[in-house]
């Protein structure tokens, strides 16, 4: 039986297991987590998502500026700050790394993690190419290192009443769904997500990989075939901040994902939608970074006669519930309870190689003005 302050062993690494008292005598495991790359992302959504958990711990910060990272140290109560990867992956109470990194650097860095047998949570994309990244999860795997992908948006209230609804056939089958996901990115010296280098691509890589993933998860069906146009229309830089996909769903439904880089915040409209043989699903402001919106559905009975009057305007929907709340906060606890428990990973990183691939193959698509098929 493992004890207060003992040593779990295994082939990789020592690794402290720490503890907090929850009712007397009575201990609750929580995973010491370390960040790679704590600005950003992590430092506005994750860091504090993770302070809300009920299943780990901020053990440490790994950032290039030392001055920084010890700010954001001092920030959110991390006991040690650090400038270097090995240095925080030779940290024992780190059990688990969120890695949070520009792309360019994520196939490096999820190795390393792999070679110290610390568990990882990574942002989406996992690398720059899908063969690099199936490269990057065999890695681990031989190493015994599970891997998650940030796809957080799978914890969204809404989506799950959307998902809830499709799978049990409360809309018929589905026949299209439609997503805009959209932000206003000027080019900024600095911003490594407009740079192809760095991040692999633009809007689509970096917002259509959620809501390309949505439309699997939320239908339950895989995507056959992509079709795409990715175009740089607005800005200066060489990634697209305009994308259009079309998908091929297993039944054949049709689902169209638009991401742009060039529409001001003011005027963006979050949507998700999915329409059926017998009754539709509309999502306003579902996806995004924060747990919130209005689904909007319709459930019919049964399919009407053919109506030549096309009267719309009377049918009413009924507004779905549920208890919303970090959407952060249940990605760390999901993997964190998958560690602890030795359950399967909510968001295995094998889907984000999955729709990477589904990423490449809408490039291609792109350029050589051709239908492609998902392998």
């Amino acid at each position: 039986m493992i004890t207060e302050g003992s040593y779990n062993i295994d082939t990789t690494s020592i690794i402290l297991i720490s503890y907090r008292i929850v009712k007397g005598d009575t201990y609750m495991k929580k995973i010491g987590f370390g960040v790679i790359g704590a600005g950003g992302i992590a430092s506005r959504r994750t860091i504090p998502g993770l302070l809300l958990s009920e299943h780990a711990e901020l053990i440490a910060l790994m950032g290039p500026n030392m001055e920084r990272t010890e700010a954001l140290r001092q920030r959110f109560g991390a006991k040690r700050a650090y400038t270097s990867e090995v240095e925080l992956l030779e940290d024992p109470e780190v059990e688990a790394v969120y890695i949070a990194s520009p792309v360019v650097c994520h196939a490096r860095q999820a190795k390393l993690c792999a070679d110290y047998g610390k568990h990882i949570l990574i942002e989406k994309p996992i690398a720059m190419t899908a063969d690099e990244a199936e490269e990057v999860l065999d890695y681990c795997e031989k190493r015994n290192v599970k891997v998650a992908a940030g796809l957080m948006m799978r914890f969204g209230t809404q989506v799950n009443n959307m998902r809830d609804a499709v799978l049990s056939g409360k809309i018929g089958q589905v026949v299209s769904g439609f997503s805009q996901f959209t932000l206003w990115l000027p080019a900024e010296s600095g911003n490594w997500r407009i740079r192809s280098e760095l991040a692999g691509g633009g809007s689509m890589m970096d917002m259509g990989v959620h809501t390309i993933d949505l439309m699997e998860y939320i239908t339950g069906m895989r995507i056959t075939d992509v079709a795409s146009m990715n175009e740089t229309i607005t800005h200066s830089y060489d990634v697209e901040d305009t994308s259009t996909l079309l998908l091929r769903m297993e039944n054949g439904a049709q689902c169209v994902v638009q991401t742009n880089y060039n529409l001001p915040d003011e005027a963006a409209c979050w949507r998700m939608e999915f329409f059926g043989t017998r009754g539709r699903l509309l999502g306003n402001t579902v996806i995004g970074q924060d747990d919130t919106g209005t689904c909007d559905a319709l459930f019919l009975n049964e399919n009407q006669d053919y109506d030549p009057k096309q009267v719309h305007n009377e049918v009413k929907g009924i507004s779905l519930t549920g208890e919303f709340g970090n959407l952060y906060t249940r990605e760390i606890d999901s993997f964190s309870l998958s560690l602890l428990e030795n359950r399967p990973l909510a968001v295995p990183a094998t889907q984000a190689l999955h729709i990477q691939r589904v990423m490449e193959s809408a490039y291609k698509s792109s350029r050589d003005r051709t239908l492609e098929k998902i392998l």
